[in-house]
């Protein structure tokens, strides 16, 4: 992966030093020099060793002499100008002008007066009130220093994503030559994209988690190993602590949710799977519904882990149904998956499953309907106050409505004034699901009460195949009414079938998606009708279920 950055922090610090030595000109050229080499779009490793040194002087503002202290660097990991001026003024200089108000020319200042060299010896200098008497300083600016250094230091404990982020793409790479490793992926903040990181942590999935941890503390770029176990093991690489953890490959993808994170994140989808019967970890998403307490064990450390550092079956209670990939993880939690830089905990989790609405539609009587019952029009008055009672006081927006049954000559199962009465109405085909039922919809669709006409053709997969319909002449019709064709996500329906969604986008018709839940968990297929209206190349504008809620409201009053 490129270097341009770690070269570009090299030229960076060139130009702090000569500043802090008052010369003219040359610190600008660097720093410029250093911008653009951190956004060339070409690894400078590459063009060195392609082309020549005269390669890197096709970068804009890179110079000859510039161009040779890089092909040095690159070449010998060292830049001799910059080791000089290091030993004529040994300061951090990172860490002390990242205090607000410190420059490069103050540290050379407070160096040559008070030997300042690191943050400590500044936060105990201000402290000491010995700033103020420096030349050209005082106490305003000593008071400054004082209140700035606690943030310098917060900053310094993190890294910057742009810093990072290079380190983190060469050790994936270096990780996807190793033989032992099957899988790499970095995890925690950094593959959250965060703009500051703490340290580069990456997970491996291997069988031989030594062979992997004696691999990387060979990794040429580790300037240090600062810890090396049998799973475990963290080394230093150009300033910034790289931490690898390694997992067995079937429990990989549960390990890369788990250490990705954030915490806040972990805690909603733990709930999640909690309400569910299931225990989620690092190690799996476990059925615990025959557990009596699938959480006991987790206090006891000893238990947890073993002698080799992996964790026993205490945290693998109960069946285990996912773990394998990140996807798995939450699928088996009825979610889809959620991209790493979402995962703060901000509404993602209730945005994969929640609405901003939903509409009651329980089924009126009629032929076919479940269990060959349904609310008569009595009935779905009593609903109809109850679902008004409850609205008023509810998270998201709520819509009264029926599923009433649409018959073979299009006569609809409800009376006309308790259809009038309510929010949302879906008229579907339930039963006489033999030859063309296109004036049937059709019938249905001039209906001035009809909202939505559900699982058109009525097919049930690999059950029976539905009704025929002219989709085109219905959506067409759909569309001059007003009426929405509804893809039906139960995964025993999808109905209207993908290529049928096409046809009526194309012909202008609203499609709604449809959980068809009769059950809170049902709620999950949303998914499946997603995904179909995908395939039918329905885009938001096309979907009902896209608006919010007063742009549902105003479809349904139109």
């Amino acid at each position: 992966m490129s270097r341009n950055a770690e070269v570009a922090s090299r030229l960076e610090e060139m130009a702090d030093h000569l500043e802090a030595r008052d010369v003219d000109y040359k610190p600008r050229a660097y720093r410029q020099a250093a911008e653009s080499i951190r956004a060339h779009a070409v690894a400078v490793e590459t063009l060195l060793e392609a082309e020549g040194e005269d390669a890197l002087t096709e970068i804009d503002d890179v110079g000859e002499a510039i161009a040779g202290k890089t092909a040095d660097y690159l070449e010998t990991g060292e830049i001799e100008e910059l080791a000089a001026l290091r030993e004529e003024l040994p300061v951090d200089m990172d860490a002390l002008t990242a205090v607000d108000g410190v420059g490069p020319k103050t540290v050379a200042a407070l160096y040559e007066a008070l030997e300042v060299e690191d943050l400590d010896d500044l936060e105990a200098a201000a402290e000491a009130g010995d700033i103020r008497d420096v030349s050209g300083f005082g106490p305003k600016t000593e008071s400054n220093v004082l209140e700035n250094i606690p943030f310098a230091r917060e900053s310094r404990e993190r890294s910057r994503l742009g810093a990072a982020r290079p380190v983190a793409d060469r050790v994936l790479a270096f990780f996807e030559d190793v033989d032992a490793v099957e899988r790499v992926d970095v995890a925690g903040s950094i593959r959250r994209w965060r703009a500051t990181i703490g340290d580069v942590d990456v997970l491996a999935a291997s069988d031989d988690g030594a062979a992997v941890v004696e691999a990387f503390e060979t990794w040429d770029e580790a300037d240090d190993v600062i810890e090396a176990g049998t799973n475990k093991a963290s080394v230093r690489a150009d300033g910034t602590r790289v931490d690898l953890r390694v997992v067995v490959p079937g429990e990989f993808g549960a390990a890369l949710q788990y250490f990705t994170g954030s915490k806040d994140h972990n805690v909603t989808v733990r709930n999640r799977a909690i309400e569910r019967d299931l225990k989620v970890n690092e190690y799996g998403v476990f059925n615990t519904s025959a557990v009596e307490d699938p959480d006991d064990g987790e206090g006891t450390e000893s238990a947890r882990t073993p002698s080799d550092g992996r964790s026993d079956g205490s945290q693998r209670v109960g069946d285990r149904v996912a773990g394998e990939t990140e996807a798995g993880v939450y699928d088996a939690l009825g979610m889809a998956w959620v991209p790493p830089e979402l995962r703060e905990d901000r509404g993602e989790v209730a945005a994969d499953v929640g609405h901003d609405f939903v509409a009651i539609t329980d089924h009126a009587t009629g032929p076919g309907m479940v269990g060959g019952v349904g609310l008569d029009d009595d009935e779905l008055r009593e609903q109809i106050e109850e679902i008004r009672a409850v609205a008023d006081d509810a998270d998201v927006s709520v819509f009264a409505g029926v599923e009433a049954n649409v018959g073979p000559d299009g006569e609809v199962s409800v009376g006309d004034d308790v259809l009038a009465a309510l929010d949302c109405v879906v008229a579907s085909p339930h039963s006489d699901l033999d030859g063309d039922g296109t004036d049937r919809l059709l019938a249905a669709i001039e209906h001035p009460e009809v909202d939505v006409v559900g699982h058109p053709t009525g097919r049930k997969l690999n059950q029976r195949p539905g009704i025929d319909v002219d989709v085109r002449q219905v959506a067409e019709a759909a569309a001059d009414h007003g009426v929405a064709l509804e893809i039906n996500a139960n995964p025993r329906r999808l109905d209207l079938r993908a290529t049928d969604a096409n046809v009526a986008v194309e012909a202008g018709a609203t499609i709604t998606v449809n959980t068809d839940a009769h059950r809170p968990g049902s709620y999950e297929y949303l998914r499946y009708g997603v995904h179909t209206a995908r395939r039918g190349w329905c885009e938001p504008g096309d979907v009902l279920n896209c608006r919010d809620a007063d742009g549902v409201r105003a479809f349904l009053e139109d």
